[in-house]
């Protein structure tokens, strides 16, 4: 479904903040992806598996009128600083109408609140769509995700699981 023929307009693949620029993945963002996807314990993709998913994700973004941000740090009058993760809303366990938000940041970018700002961001970019909730899916042992969603004032609504454990399901209502 094209973005202009969707009920929501589309959410901004652009944002600063006041630490953070978040913008849509570009092929250099590649390496950066790389290191997340081995931080968290999974086969590395190579450099030109990494760019082509990049490729891939950014064609398709227009069409959905969401996508993931990646997060660069504002450098002093230079431009952006290096890649220190994502936030944005996906589809993930929902729906294109109450999509979820997610966010990872590489782990030497945790404990700074750079998840909560740029949260804060993509919550307001999503409010100005027209949607009226939004989603969180976060595992049960993901404590620093929990206080995240609680700055945003997200609510715990159910629990499911899946074969690698509990999904805790926390909602935020937009209007």
């Amino acid at each position: 479904m094209a973005a202009d023929s969707m009920p929501y307009g589309p959410m901004p693949f652009d944002l600063r903040t006041e630490r953070l620029t978040l913008r849509l993945w570009e092929e250099p963002d590649a390496a950066g992806y790389r290191l997340l996807v081995g931080e968290r314990g999974d086969a590395m993709p190579t450099l030109a598996e990494a760019r082509e998913e990049i490729r891939g994700a950014r064609e398709s973004a227009p069409g959905r009128g969401i996508h993931l941000l990646t997060l660069r740090r504002h450098d002093e009058g230079t431009g952006d600083g290096d890649f220190l993760g994502y936030c944005g809303l996906v589809v993930g366990r929902s729906t294109i109408d109450e999509p979820e938000i997610a966010y990872e940041l590489l782990q030497s970018a945790h404990g700074m609140g750079y998840a909560t700002e740029a949260a804060i961001a993509v919550v307001a970019a999503a409010r100005a769509t027209g949607r009226e909730r939004i989603w969180s899916t976060v595992r049960a042992w993901n404590a620093p995700s929990f206080r995240v969603l609680e700055k945003l004032g997200f609510r715990r609504d159910h629990s499911t699981s899946d074969d690698r454990g509990e999904i805790v399901w926390s909602v935020l209502e937009l209007r």
